[in-house]
């Protein structure tokens, strides 16, 4: 057979390979405007939300309120703890220790929350003891209205009997009334939303402590 009767197969399998060429090309392309190292997104998709914390908190949902409440309230927990921890062990009358229990029960786990907030933020936690209570923090000098002067726990630690129940009374109910009065300011300002519903139980619940305490005062 003569060779140029060749000629017409070799034509067909070189544009049989180029067109496999091309196609590969197009396929490499494609895939690279499809992944293109997070450059380029789906219109149909979304950015994923910022991750929750246990205690509920986003690290994208928070305002500097938030961040103020929670730095503040732990060491005003703080000290509350340290009062009914005395009265747990000295009061002399059995609904002031119960009521001094649950004070320590509802706080400790508020604390824990709190401490998790800032850290998800990427704000420091209140250190244990770095409450200087040698200030007057009776006013509201340092956004913590309701805050106990070391004389005044010193005076606290030193009472017995009654006389100790009655001066644990009338400084948890100031105690109270100023984190009541922080968190409330908490409702109104804050941004993050598991921080103003704590704020809101906060509120809740210390005010009816405050009521339960101004009756336990009268009876004694």
């Amino acid at each position: 057979m003569h060779p140029h009767h060749f000629r017409p197969a070799r034509a067909a399998r070189r544009r049989l390979r180029t067109a496999a060429v091309t196609g590969a090309v197009s396929l490499v392309l494609l895939g690279t405007s499809a992944c293109g190292g997070g450059t380029h997104h789906d219109p149909g998709t979304r950015p994923t939300a910022p991750a929750a914390t246990a205690s509920g908190a986003t690290a994208g949902s928070f305002n500097g309120i938030d961040v103020r409440f929670a730095t503040d309230m732990i060491p005003h927990h703080r000290q509350a703890l340290e009062m009914a921890k005395l009265a747990e062990a000295r009061a002399a009358t059995p609904a002031v220790k119960d009521l001094a229990g649950r004070i320590s029960k509802a706080q400790e786990p508020e604390i824990a929350t709190m401490s998790g907030w800032l850290t998800a933020w990427g704000e420091p936690v209140p250190s244990p003891g770095g409450m200087d209570h040698g200030m007057d923090h009776g006013d509201t000098m340092g956004g913590m209205p309701g805050m106990m002067s070391q004389q005044e726990m010193q005076q606290l630690a030193k009472a017995t009997g009654t006389g100790f129940d009655k001066m644990f009374l009338t400084m948890m109910i100031k105690h109270h009334e100023g984190a009541v009065e922080m968190a409330k300011a908490e409702q109104a300002q804050g941004a993050d939303p598991a921080a103003k519903k704590l704020a809101g139980d906060i509120a809740a619940g210390q005010t009816a402590e405050i009521a339960e305490m101004r009756r336990l005062l009268e009876q004694l």
